[in-house]
């Protein structure tokens, strides 16, 4: 976090500038100081967006280009309303008429009457233009639509059209029954291993777990994302840096499973079921996921499997996938088909190349049989995720399977590439500096650009939305704050040295609401952190639900928030993947840890100190309960937070399948690379002992969780 020095200090030229394209130029910290941006990481941010800004002379100019650019276009490219209101703005010259009229997705077309007003003129590249508001009618439905705008006059014809997109008011609380709430497992699905796994967990696997949290009670099972990665080795191992948050990961894929597996040839049987032995002799091992060896084994049975030729009912199967799915695919398939190629050859593309480059082109022929079998993986990848979610349905849960959706994607991934003019140059994602995380984080992902997002009218974010609420009966969004700002940290400079960029909220927030909808899905927003008081009041109002982490809810005092009065609107559990299991966290392995990493800015004794005042207190609000009593085994004090954190009114209550089982590692540790492993460690259980999925419904503690975890929001025996 670095305020502005008198010598970088931004001119008022800057400011406006800055402030009129969403840059902050001044905000709070975590502690509450006041922070004023320097002019380097403005301008920074501002050259990332495409805008010069050098002096104060380019800066005045890019202001005026600025303010007359929307008065250029007859009708916006996009405009987001809320069902039953909402204006749609024209740019008209003087001396024309104008018509409007919409066409409806299902090709109807409503014309629209404008009524008498009095516009706002502007004179734009030396003509006078008028700004006239039509009026969206309140019977219009929810969904993606089209205004037709014919200027006509002194100028002669011209037309325009633009998307106009008409999002409900608010989403409905999840299913439940009368006068209930409802409880759901979250797990790190590449950590949870059967014994038919290939070395880390997989959709059969998910589909599995669904059954077993489905008779235990849970309505819905918490993944990680499980966004497509890299497909060459090494593969980022965070499944929140993916190559493309469209589509979804072949790492997670039962190659057995696929149907055509059954009809491999003798030789190639015998080499699938091979390959099959070694990778599933990982799956005891309780110290690292090796995604690599996973991934190189499933790779070659996968091949194996899509050489057997399809039959007629299941080609037409994939074809209708592959035509669903559009140029999205074949691009994404591309980018897979062109990282194999440069790995085996070495020839790797120039940095910078274009997907419209003819040598791309060249290629893209060169390669077909390649981007035939990444088009094939995920079809299969769908069918998969789509059991899964049957499985979870079949077992009972209201909600079934809740995806995750990552912040955003790898700077050298798919969607970077193909969609390159979505993102901004030169500046990654990343968040200040916080209690947890001292020096901020450096999440090294490219930050969608919020004009250009308008400009392609959603289509990208709404297209990820529906890819993954396909086969979802609720959507976790990481970071959901996202949709409202986005802490921008320019290349060069360090994650407190960043700032933040403003998101149209109500159209992003307009997007997933309809798309949620049209999925009757459940949207959860991941709002912990740096939030804007009026944040949390309008996801409420919109129908998301929050999250709240046990450990993150204080009172006045600094004491534990009573459980009573946590929100209603709310995803409501006792930890978080950036924080040790709660046995590790009650042990204080989360001091213990960023000490022997060298991440904390103050003494070790300082913040256990810190850490057993907060623990003690927490235990005491427990006994003064009758949750347990004085030496209570740590068990017992899991299982009592957990029915504390179940007198909260809360309508979603999380447990993790961690503490289900006593594992104390933590999975992710911010600030972090390559001295944890990451998103590598398997389920285990206290005893540091690898925990199968085969043998987790009949394990003492599993039961012992979740059984009291429903007598306190069922009331059941």
């Amino acid at each position: 976090m670095t305020d502005a020095t008198p010598d970088d200090a931004p001119t008022p030229a800057l400011v406006s500038l800055a402030r009129a394209y969403g840059i902050a130029t001044e905000y709070s910290s975590f502690s509450g100081e006041h922070v004023d941006v320097p002019a380097t990481t403005l301008r920074a941010v501002l050259a990332a967006m495409g805008v010069v800004a050098d002096d104060d002379a380019a800066a005045e100019q890019a202001l005026a280009e600025s303010i007359a650019e929307p008065w250029r276009r007859l009708v916006p490219a996009s405009t987001v309303v809320r069902r039953g209101g909402g204006t749609i703005e024209l740019h008209v010259a003087d001396g024309n008429d104008v018509e409007v009229a919409i066409v409806l997705e299902d090709g109807s077309v409503r014309p629209l009457s404008i009524p008498a007003q009095q516009p706002v003129a502007r004179t734009v590249d030396g003509r006078t233009r008028w700004r006239v508001r039509v009026p969206v009618p309140e019977d219009v439905p929810l969904g993606w639509h089209t205004v037709q705008v014919r200027q006509y006059g002194g100028e002669g014809d011209v037309h325009d059209s633009g998307a106009l997109i008409v999002t409900p008011e608010r989403l409905t609380p999840p299913p439940a029954e009368p006068g209930q709430r409802s409880w759901g497992l979250m797990a790190q699905l590449y950590s949870v291993r059967s014994r038919r796994s290939w070395g880390m967990g997989d959709f059969a696997d998910l589909a599995d777990l669904a059954a077993i949290a489905g008779e235990s009670g849970a309505d819905y099972l918490l993944i990680n994302p499980v966004h497509a990665a890299e497909v060459t080795t090494p593969v980022e191992p965070s499944p929140y840096l993916p190559s493309s948050r469209r589509f979804l990961a072949p790492l997670y894929v039962r190659p057995e499973l696929i149907r055509e597996a059954a009809y491999l040839s003798e030789s190639g049987l015998d080499r699938f079921h091979r390959l099959q032995r070694d990778a599933a002799a990982a799956n005891t091992d309780a110290e690292r996921i090796d995604r690599d060896a996973v991934w190189s084994a499933k790779r070659e049975a996968l091949a194996l499997v899509h050489d057997v030729e399809l039959s007629p009912a299941r080609r037409a199967q994939r074809d209708a996938f592959a035509r669903r799915e559009g140029s999205a695919l074949a691009d994404f398939a591309l980018w897979c088909a062109l990282r194999e190629h440069e790995t085996e050859t070495g020839d790797r593309l120039p940095d910078g190349i274009a997907i419209d480059d003819p040598a791309v082109g060249a290629l893209r022929e060169q390669l077909a049989e390649r981007i035939a079998f990444h088009v094939w993986l995920q079809w299969i990848v769908d069918e998969q995720l789509g059991d899964a979610a049957a499985a979870a349905a079949a077992a009972g849960m209201r909600i079934g399977i809740m995806h995750d959706l990552a912040v955003g994607v790898s700077t050298t991934g798919s969607d970077a590439w193909s969609l390159r003019d979505l993102y901004a140059p030169g500046v990654v994602v990343g968040a200040p500096p916080d209690m947890y995380n001292q020096q901020g984080q450096n999440w090294n992902q490219p930050p969608w650009l919020p004009r250009a997002l308008a400009e392609h009218a959603y289509a990208p974010l709404r297209d990820m939305l529906r890819s993954l609420l396909r086969h979802a009966g609720a959507l976790r969004i990481d970071h959901i704050l996202g949709f409202f700002r986005l802490w921008w940290i320019p290349e060069g400079l360090g994650p407190g040295e960043g700032t933040y960029v403003r998101y149209d909220h109500e159209a992003m927030i307009g997007v997933l609401a309809l798309e949620a909808q049209r999925a009757r899905a459940v949207i959860i927003g991941e709002d912990l952190g740096l939030v804007e008081p009026w944040v949390r009041d309008y996801l409420a109002e919109r129908g998301i639900l929050g999250t709240s982490v046990l450990w993150f809810e204080s009172d006045d005092d600094g004491g534990p928030l009573p459980p009573e009065r946590y929100r209603t609107d709310l995803l409501a559990t006792v930890n978080t993947h950036d924080l040790p299991p709660t046995a590790g966290y009650l042990d204080g392995e989360h001091v213990a840890l960023r000490a022997r990493l060298g991440l904390l800015t103050r003494s070790v004794d300082d913040e256990l100190a810190d850490f057993e005042r907060e623990r003690d207190r927490m235990l005491a609000e427990l006994r003064s309960r009758g949750l347990i009593s004085d030496g209570a085994s740590q068990q017992e004090v899991v299982e009592a937070l957990h029915v504390f954190l179940a007198a909260s009114p809360s309508r979603l209550l999380g447990v993790s399948l961690v503490d289900a089982v006593g594992e104390k590692r933590v999975q992710n540790q911010p600030g972090t690379d390559d001295e944890y492993p990451n998103w590598q460690v398997p389920l285990a259980d206290a005893d540091g002992r690898t925990v199968l999925l085969d043998d987790l419904a009949s394990s003492p503690r599993y039961r012992s969780l979740l059984d009291a975890v429903e007598r306190a929001l069922r009331g059941r025996p």
